[in-house]
Parts: structure tokens; sequence; C-alpha cells
């Protein structure tokens, strides 16, 4: 009887450890995007000193959303800015304060993500936060910088759920290290290609031959158009696409890098992630808010100094293209990472969205010789 009941806890205590295991990403089965080599984690934190916070709600039947902080460094962002630049893929979006990014491009706050309706309040959670920091006593003017895609189907929105609490909570986590995909953030109650979606990250690093800099990606999936996973038409063959059923919605892409880069080359940058999307099938529907928001760490400006000049040493155009590949390849991983790290879930109205189903999908690209 002793023997028994020792083996049955052993065998609970291994399927536990089984289960508790994260789940597979598609490198793991042997998928590869690019030829550039990943960072350590292959994430957006590989980036030195970028830290990301999140905050998943999920409450009764209906509420399926949350928040998602992108953190660029450790200082002072008011006071030490960040270059950076926003890229509009498609503008049906709510995306807040991005005016003041493209006239000056700078960013003084950190970067939110969350659901459409949550903007202002995030916004206004970024105020408080910027306010209250040491040093900035005498601020009287703050670009909160908040990002969305709407949840609306699979989560309450119109409950408005998120409150600033959230939203500090979510900047008081942010870490460096590993980042959560799938179902968490902003991305609890999304949907990608008709299946769920979520939080995704990716990154590369460049040989010192080419610099050596990092480029990491988050994005936040929730949009449409035809599935492929490494050029496999994955979406066709699951019969599950734009204009055979209705597939719409948006993606926020999120790039750091510690390349020495100004906000036009920042600027330029954006632009070759929203290629990186269109290599997963996105097609930024006329319904869709796609976005990009590329920050630089390499240097900061400060808020206020006695010099007259800026004087900054800033990668050249010639040097740039490396870059540009690195952030194609991670903006295709991270939202393919979001799709195979998501699950199957229920929110409002007793609405279902079904997880990729990865066996197939595995199975579609072994034959197409894309996968172990």
């Amino acid at each position: 009887m002793t023997i028994r009941l020792s083996l049955l806890i052993s065998l609970l205590f291994t399927v536990h450890i089984l289960t508790a295991q994260p789940a597979k990403r598609p490198r793991d089965y042997g998928i590869r995007f690019g030829v550039l080599p990943t960072g350590t984690l292959n994430a957006i934190t590989d980036v030195p000193g970028v830290r990301v916070g999140q905050v998943t709600i999920n409450q009764g039947n209906s509420v399926r959303t949350g928040v998602t902080a992108i953190v660029p460094h450790t200082g002072n962002l008011f006071q030490q800015k960040s270059p950076a630049a926003i890229y509009i893929g498609n503008g049906f979006g709510k995306l807040a304060g991005y005016s003041q990014v493209e006239e000056l491009g700078t960013l003084e706050t950190p970067i939110i993500l969350t659901n459409t309706l949550s903007v202002p309040t995030a916004a206004d959670a970024l105020i408080d936060y910027t306010l209250a920091q040491p040093g900035n006593e005498q601020v009287r003017s703050v670009n909160p910088v908040v990002g969305e895609t709407n949840d609306g189907f699979l989560n309450g929105i119109r409950g408005r759920h998120v409150t600033k609490q959230h939203v500090l909570d979510a900047l008081k986590n942010a870490k460096t290290g590993p980042v959560e995909e799938g179902n968490v953030g902003a991305g609890t109650g999304t949907v990608c290609f008709g299946f769920k979606g979520g939080i995704g990250t990716s990154s590369r690093k460049l040989p010192a031959s080419l610099g050596g800099y990092t480029v990491g990606v988050l994005v936040q999936t929730n949009f449409g158009g035809v599935l492929q996973i490494a050029g496999v038409p994955v979406g066709v063959e699951l019969g599950k696409y734009s204009f055979k059923e209705k597939l719409d919605g948006s993606c926020m892409m999120v790039v750091l890098t510690d390349a020495p880069l100004d906000a036009r080359n920042l600027k330029r940058l954006a632009k070759r992630a929203f290629m990186g999307l269109a290599k997963t099938g996105g097609i930024a529907s006329n319904g869709s808010g796609d976005y990009v928001i590329a920050v630089s760490t390499a240097f900061q400006i400060p808020n206020e100094t006695t010099n007259t000049l800026d004087t900054l040493q800033v990668l050249r155009n010639d040097n740039t293209s490396p870059l540009f590949m690195a952030a194609i390849e991670a903006t295709e991983e991270a939202i393919i990472n979001s799709l195979f790290a998501a699950k199957t879930i229920t929110g409002d109205a007793g609405h279902r969205v079904e997880e990729l189903p990865i066996q197939k999908v595995i199975e579609l690209l072994r034959k197409a010789g894309q996968a172990r």
C-alpha cells in the first residue's frame, strides 16, 4: 500500500512538472525566421536596460483585457528623453502621443499598450507616474504614449475595466528577463488571423562585424489576413482567412534598439517592422490600426541643459541596413510567437476563440520542409 501511494505521488509530481513547463515557441519546433541570430532571450528585453511589465485582467465571464508597459531605460524618462519615431501603417486607431513624437523626435514616458477604450485612462496614469517621479516637481506638460487594439469581441470593452492602478502596477512590475507571451497583459482578449492572438516578442543580435547592436520587438496582435508561417500559407490550409471569414483588427509593434539612431532613421527602422507584419500575411485592412513605435536606448536627450547644441554620434545611413533586416525578422517572429503562446479562451457574450492548432501547423510546415 505504501509503495503504491509513493508511486502515485511520484506520478502526480511528474505530471505536475510536465504540465508546468512553458509552452514551446516556434523555434523549439525547428522553425526559423530569417538568417540573423536572436538575442539570449529572443525578447525585447535583450536590449540592455529595457523592462516590460504586464497586468492581466480576467474577471467573471466577460472581462478579458489588460495592460503591457514597455520602459526603455532605468532613468527618469522625462528628464532624459529617448530618440523615437512612430510609423503609421494604417491609421484606424487611437494611439495617443503621436504628434509630439513626430514633431520633436523624442519619447518622454514609458509606452503603454491596452484596449481601445482604455487609452484615456492609461494616458492619465502615465501623467500621474511622470509627475510623481523625483525631479519632475516643476513639470507642467507630459506627452503620454499609449497604443491600443480593440479586444471588444472577447472583452466587455464598454465597461472600461482597466483602471489607473492597473497601469501603475504594470509600470511597477516592469522588469528585465523573459517576457510572458500569449493571453497576457494587453493581449489578453485579442484575436489574430481568426485564432487567439496576444503578446509576442523576439530579438536579433547583429554580429560584431555589423555593429553588434540588438533589435528587440514586442507586438500586440489583433489583426487579420492570410496567415503565413515561414512562407507556408497556413491560413489557406486551415481554411481560415480574410474574406472567407470576417477577420479584422489592429497590431501594435514596439521596436527597441541600442543602435545610435536619431528620429529620422528610427522612422525608417519602424517602416521595416511593418514589412515583418506583411511576411506573416497581415493586410493592414481598412479597419486596422497598425502602428510601429521605434526607440533607441543608445543615448538620452536632456530635458534641460545650458548647451545650445546637442552633440550626438549617430549611425550613418550606409550602416542601417542590417538593423532594417533585424526589425523585419524580429517582428515576423514576434507575431508568430504570440500565436503559438496564446490559448483558447471564452469571453464576453460567450464568444470563444480557439488557439492556433499547433500540431496541424507543424505537420504542414514539416511537409514544406520548414519544421523538424
